[in-house]
């Protein structure tokens, strides 16, 4: 051999290969190449048993299913390229339902108008049901993986698994395009990347797997919150973890300081710096692909809604960017709420007298109407001159200067007094001042005040500025009352003078969304004027975080009017299972599917969460006086199991009973999983520790074996409702009624 490369040598030194690495390949050709995979054939059996629960028959049925038709809406505006607002969580969810309709061809052309209404053919509904059902089917392998880091037998991870395989709501859940299955999958695999993390910290820190999980666990917690904001609750529960095992490490004197710094950096960067940059990366992606006008632009401000395609965009483009003396716009309310509207006035006067009895000062109403409209155009003018026009070059408006508002349509100029406003009588009146010849002088000069503004001498600017009105004589600021005016106001919005103003409110501030620059001396010239387009062509593109700020506080704080649902339930319905929800119905079969749980499970899962709490401070309280019936790394594994499993339960819980707004059975389904995990580690605990003889530990394992017996027995029985493929009689759907709360439909 070393001959063979001395000869070669001279060879290999005009350029075909080195004389080492020649010997390496002889050396490596004369051993045999082994590879040595271990595959746990437990995973295998339950990740194709979950994909076979989840897969089977996915296209069935092909009708819009319960909350299908409240996201397919997303999904066909995603394929379109419109922008939404959803107020039930971020659009990482939404992107992954319309990532699987994309994979599928779909156009996004489908009418999402009414539940049970059936899918026509360009719509791609395995496709589109793919991702929860895959998500659904892999949570059943991560259950067994979690119950084996967590230190228990492969007997308690197996049972957890089949647990999960078998329970009838969770196949549901994924089975149909809805969020919940992915946000259960994503919790469950935070928590496995967490404890695997944790468990190579004490043999391999810093280690490629070391920095896998962590990072991992990073990224399947803001996937979690990206979703629904359900998932901050097991974003909590990993961060509250791992801070009381990163408090642990500080203290431990074996390592150094710098080695200490080193694991708290790491920490810091995958929990917290990591999630923040991929949640905004969620919203960019979201906002780079809904670039269109759509039909939840009003909700959004008129900077936002301008730098969107098509829609307010295509009327204020090329619009002037600073508002001058002699400008003509439209002034938008901020708050939006109860309606948009925008700042108005018409020829008609307020009533002499109103209903009550109440007089009013008989000038021109001032309302906020929820419509574009020609009497909504005012012009700004300078009190020192009488020119409504724009000088050349246009003197701009700027912060605390004093201004006039003049209605384009009926020239008269906007105005508050000591009147009292008609449906606000703690407020003052505001109108369009007309002069009767008595002793109510005008009071028409109004300070602006640029909430907005960076200096104290800022510019007003179209769309950009959001201003105030002071009004000079009594202080008082205009603000949108948001009460409709009886019908001699036309049920438009009450605009009041408003002089107890402590602090901002969005309903006293306005800004401009049309604008131009007004060069008509003559009346007749300006109302034509208004009508006409703009020359001028600047942009307002607002940048990444102004848009990403406003949409998620209106995310926030956009509340849903609807407060009741024929199927909406309380939290403490959900313990007992005593509610269903009635997904779809076959048109003409009596074939239907039900959320419904398996009231084994569900029943179960509670007990062994009382069970749980019970045993831990029973051992706690021994402990104190220290008796100690656990030895110290059992009672680690025990306390570290209750506070994933009860504390993932307690914190996916527990918060909808501070909730206003409408719950329904699947808001449940994330604490459930949690729960399910706990039940087959109380049943190894009693068995281990509680069981004392080996005839106690058969007849305790006997009882479990028929106990998971009935709970796949109950998941048989449902199995028409959790699948829908199989009609039934009345009589048969009257013995599934097991609970009167129940809602079986039985067709007359």
């Amino acid at each position: 051999m070393y001959t063979l490369c001395l000869n070669t040598t001279v060879i290999l030194q005009q350029g075909v290969l080195p004389s080492w690495l020649f010997c390496k390949m002889l050396r490596f050709l004369k051993r045999p190449l082994v590879v040595t995979v271990d595959i746990n054939l437990n995973l295998v059996a339950l990740t194709g048993l979950g994909l076979l629960t989840r897969l089977w028959q996915l296209s069935y049925p092909r009708a819009v299913v319960f909350d299908e038709v409240y996201y397919g809406q997303y999904i066909s505006f995603y394929m379109k390229r419109i922008f939404f607002l959803d107020d039930s969580g971020p659009p990482f969810g939404h992107m992954l339902l319309a990532l699987g309709g994309w994979l599928g061809g779909f156009d996004g052309n489908f009418l999402w108008n009414r539940i049970g209404a059936e899918y026509s053919s360009n719509v791609p509904i395995w496709s589109l049901r793919l991702l929860p059902a895959l998500a659904g089917a892999l949570s059943v392998p991560m259950a067994y993986q979690i119950v084996l880091e967590l230190h228990f037998s492969h007997g308690a991870a197996m049972g957890a698994a089949l647990l999960m395989l078998i329970e009838n709501a969770l196949i549901t859940q994924s089975r149909l395009m809805l969020l919940e299955s992915i946000l259960i999958f994503f919790n469950l695999l935070a928590v496995l990347s967490y404890l695997k993390f944790f468990n190579s910290q004490t043999h391999s820190p810093f280690s490629v797997h070391w920095w896998l999980w962590l990072l991992l666990t990073g990224v399947s917690c803001s996937c979690a919150v990206g979703i629904k904001y359900m998932g901050i609750f097991t974003y909590l529960l990993v961060l509250g973890i791992a801070a009381v095992h990163t408090w642990n490490l500080i203290g431990d004197q074996t390592l150094s300081n710098m080695r200490v710094l080193s694991h708290l950096l790491a920490r810091i960067v995958a929990l917290l710096v990591v999630p923040v940059f991929l949640y905004l990366l969620f919203f960019y992606v979201h906002l780079r692909l809904l670039y269109r006008s759509g039909p939840h632009d009003q909700i959004m401000s008129s900077a936002f809604q301008a730098s969107l395609e098509g829609g307010l965009a295509r009327i204020t483009q090329g619009q002037p960017l600073e508002v001058a003396f002699g400008s003509q716009v439209t002034l938008k309310s901020v708050s939006g709420k109860p309606l948009p509207c925008w700042l108005h006035s018409h020829k008609n006067t307020y009533p002499m007298i109103y209903e009550n009895g109440r007089g009013s000062s008989h000038q021109q109403q001032v309302t906020c109407y929820p419509f574009k409209d020609i009497n909504n155009w005012w012009i700004v003018k300078d009190p020192g001159r009488h020119q409504l026009v724009v000088n050349n070059p246009p003197r701009p408006v700027r912060h605390g200067d004093i201004v006039q508002l003049v209605h384009g349509m009926t020239t008269r100029l906007l105005n508050t007094h000591d009147v009292a406003a008609p449906l606000s009588p703690h407020s003052q009146e505001v109108s369009c001042y007309i002069d009767y010849n008595i002793s109510m002088p005008a009071q028409n000069l109004w300070k602006l005040d640029i909430v907005n503004r960076e200096s104290k001498r800022d510019t007003w600017k179209t769309i950009l500025s959001e201003v105030r009105f002071v009004h000079v004589n009594t202080s008082a600021i205009l603000k949108l009352s948001g009460a409709h005016l009886p019908d001699w106001g036309f049920r438009q919005l009450e605009v009041v003078g408003e002089k107890s103003s402590p602090g901002y409110h969005e309903s006293m501030v306005w800004n401009v969304e049309e604008h131009r620059y007004g060069k008509s001396h003559e009346q007749k010239e300006r109302e034509l004027e208004l009508h006409s387009p703009t020359q001028l062509d600047i942009s307002r593109n607002l940048s990444f975080m102004a848009r990403f700020s406003e949409l998620q506080w209106k995310m926030l704080t956009l509340k849903n009017e609807d407060l009741e649902h024929q199927y909406s339930s309380t939290p403490l319905e959900w313990l007992t299972l005593d509610t269903n929800i009635a997904y779809w119905l076959h048109p003409r079969t009596s074939a239907q599917i039900h959320l419904l749980g398996n009231i084994v499970i569900w029943t179960s899962a509670s007990l062994a969460t009382v069970v749980y709490t019970l045993f831990f401070f029973w051992y706690l309280l021994r402990r104190r006086r220290s008796i100690c019936d656990l030895p110290e790394d059992a009672w680690s594994h025990w306390v570290l199991a209750g506070a994933l499993c009860t504390g993932g339960w307690a914190l996916n819980y527990l918060p909808f009973f501070l909730m206003e707004r409408v719950l329904f059975l699947y808001h449940y389904l994330p604490a459930l999983t949690f729960q399910i995990l706990l039940l087959p580690i109380v049943l190894q605990h009693a068995s281990d520790h509680l069981c004392r003889s080996q005839l106690q530990r058969n007849v305790f394992s006997a009882l479990v074996v028929a106990w998971y017996s009935s709970a796949c027995h109950v998941s048989n029985m449902l199995r028409p409702l959790t699948y829908g493929d199989t009609p039934l009689s009345p009589g048969e759907l009257r013995a599934l009624r097991w609970k009167d709360s129940w809602d079986i439909l039985i067709r007359k």
